[in-house]
């Protein structure tokens, strides 16, 4: 069998040696990844004649039967679950090279349907006319038929390898884009551990059956990545099935075109929005991991959304968070398609989902919602520079339905801001990396369960607190005997009115006793106030850094004198240097 580094960096030469100069590096990718799809299956289909048996299916029965019922046939007959019914291949193309624009076309249309949709949604004709115009097509074409994707030579798990390396270098190569799309191998290697750490023993055997699903499965990394996992950690044996939505286009045919080269089932990835447009309803998994995007608005969504949002059974009915940030959007609609028996989710955020929003807003609601039903089971604080297109503060969160006895009613948080190596060189924001011993590190803490410098072990209600509205009364200066005197206005009943400017908030801890704090708190430094509790809201929040921060002991006023005085010392001893030149 072939190496997949070694047919990564022959692809790779294909790409540079005939689209060097007549477009970007960055769009390498665009043009080579559809090209690598074609040529494998082309080499499928060269095996046991495979197309001419789907031409002569296709002619045998092309006026026989309705033409949505030939596809089954076809594949039927070939034992494939796509086919080619043009005379042409990449091979066959270069016998015509004065034709080569027009046979290609004839080429990509004579495939069946799924792989059409991918072809489509890479957009490739914006690059085939580019090609053409500068004589390059053919090259192309000619250029890949030197590559050996017979499955006799590559099989489906190299040629797996092979996509992905390519796709980690072609995104590697445009760091503006790189993060939109894809999410670096180490958060993945560790967000895969985290989830499949625990209940192993239920997971060994015959029979096992599982489901992995991904709402933003981009081009897929999470997915193969939790399967490999799965098989070489867990059960060689399981049966994993890999299910994923996407918005974008181009990154989605990427996906689907990864799981038809691979062996898996193309069908089982859609094309749209998760949040207006799901294409899984109903339907429930074992096991849901994701990356969503970060800070991006879903107003494009917000009749379905809002529309669910008002339904006490929809996905949204928890709360909506501001427009401006769909984030926990996203996790909702994974919670609603847990499994009875026991579904784990595990989603990478950034800061904004722990602590954005007041008591009572839509972020507070969804939070209160998760940890009340005791979802919650662990965050996972990540080193910063950790993306390509961000430096900002991450965050993996682990929820599950099905806690373990000694995780239920609490959650545990942890601390791996330090647990990084320096890479050699920057690719875009990233210039740090989760190695392999700080995955088993982290993992190991999450395991283990206790409370140490870097994990730390709350209860749920740690994390809630009660806003109570402290109001003060409505005093007016009234004119009583020719003095003017400030009087407290009261209503009907006699009760004094409050002042809204003066009115104050104070945050109580779930943990404790409202009136209690009120009297100890409060009531001492405000004698004439008092807490109205029909307006009391409950509310979550996460504050991460609070609960690791250490204090550092301040210098001394000596220490930084003489620092002082050393440094103008030292720039006195330069000012001389100067005059003297």
């Amino acid at each position: 069998m072939a190496n997949y580094q070694e047919l990564a960096n022959l692809v790779w030469n294909v790409a540079d040696d005939v689209l060097r100069g007549l477009f970007k590096p960055h769009e390498y990718g665009d043009i080579t990844l559809p090209f690598l799809v074609l040529r494998r299956l082309d080499c499928i289909l060269d095996e046991d004649d495979r197309k001419e048996k789907a031409i002569n299916t296709y002619n045998e029965f092309k006026d026989k039967v309705p033409e949505e019922a030939l596809p089954p046939i076809i594949t039927d007959k070939i034992n494939t679950n796509f086919y080619n019914i043009s005379k042409y291949d990449l091979s066959r193309l270069t016998e015509d090279p004065t034709n080569i624009r027009l046979n290609f076309e004839n080429y990509l249309n004579g495939f069946s349907q799924d792989v059409r949709d991918i072809i489509d949604n890479f957009d490739l004709d914006r690059f085939i006319e580019r090609l053409h115009k500068n004589n390059r097509l053919f090259r192309f074409c000619d250029k890949f038929t030197e590559v050996d994707l017979h499955p006799n030579e590559v099989d489906n798990h190299t040629i797996g390898q092979v996509f992905e390396e390519l796709l980690r270098q072609f995104s590697e190569m445009s760091n503006e884009t790189s993060g939109e799309h894809y999410t670096p191998r180490d958060v993945v290697q560790l967000l895969v551990s985290l989830l499949f750490a625990e209940h192993r023993e239920n997971l060994r055997g015959q029979g096992v059956i599982r489901s992995i699903f991904d709402p933003c499965c981009g081009t897929g990394g999470m997915l193969t990545i939790g399967k490999k996992y799965f098989r070489e950690q867990i059960n060689p044996d399981a049966d994993i099935r890999l299910l994923g939505q996407e918005l974008n286009a181009q990154t989605y045919a990427i996906c689907k075109s990864d799981m038809l080269i691979t062996g898996e089932d193309p069908d089982s990835i859609q094309h749209g929005s998760s949040l207006s447009d799901d294409q899984f309803q109903g339907q429930r998994f074992d096991y849901m991991i994701t990356n969503p995007p970060f800070g991006v608005s879903w107003k494009s969504d917000e009749a379905v959304v809002k529309a669910e949002a008002q339904n006490a059974n929809g996905r949204f009915s928890a709360g909506t968070p501001r427009s401006s940030d769909g984030a926990l959007l996203f996790l909702q609609h994974m919670l609603s398609k847990m499994e009875a028996r026991g579904s784990r989710i595990g989603i990478v955020f950034n800061g904004s989902p722990l602590f954005t929003g007041d008591a009572g807003s839509g972020e507070s609601e969804i939070r209160r919602w998760i940890i009340e039903n005791d979802w919650l089971e662990c965050i996972i604080a990540l080193p910063e520079k950790l993306f390509f297109n961000t430096s900002i503060a991450t965050y993996i969160w682990i929820l599950t339905n099905r806690k373990s006895e000694a995780r239920q009613g609490k959650v545990q948080l942890i601390n791996a801001v330090d647990f990084h190596d320096d890479m050699k060189r920057n690719l875009g924001d990233k210039n740090v990396f989760i190695g392999d011993s700080h995955i088993r590190h982290i993992t190991e803490l999450y395991t283990n369960f206790e409370d140490t410098e870097h994990a730390k072990i709350y209860p749920n209600n740690f994390f809630g607190y009660t806003k109570v509205t402290v109001e003060r009364p409505l005093i007016e200066k009234q004119e009583i005997l020719g003095e003017q005197t400030e009087v407290v206005v009261t209503d009907k009943q006699g009760n004094p009115k409050p002042d809204p400017k003066l009115r104050d908030y104070e945050r109580v801890p779930l943990t404790k006793n409202i009136e209690d704090y009120y009297q100890r708190e409060v009531k001492p430094h405000v004698p004439d106030s008092w807490i109205d509790r029909k307006k009391d809201k409950v509310g979550y929040e996460i504050n991460f850094n609070r609960y690791f921060y250490q204090y550092t002991p301040l210098r001394s006023l000596k220490e930084i004198a003489d620092e002082i005085l050393a440094l103008e010392r030292k720039s006195e001893g330069l000012l001389n240097e100067v005059l003297e030149l």
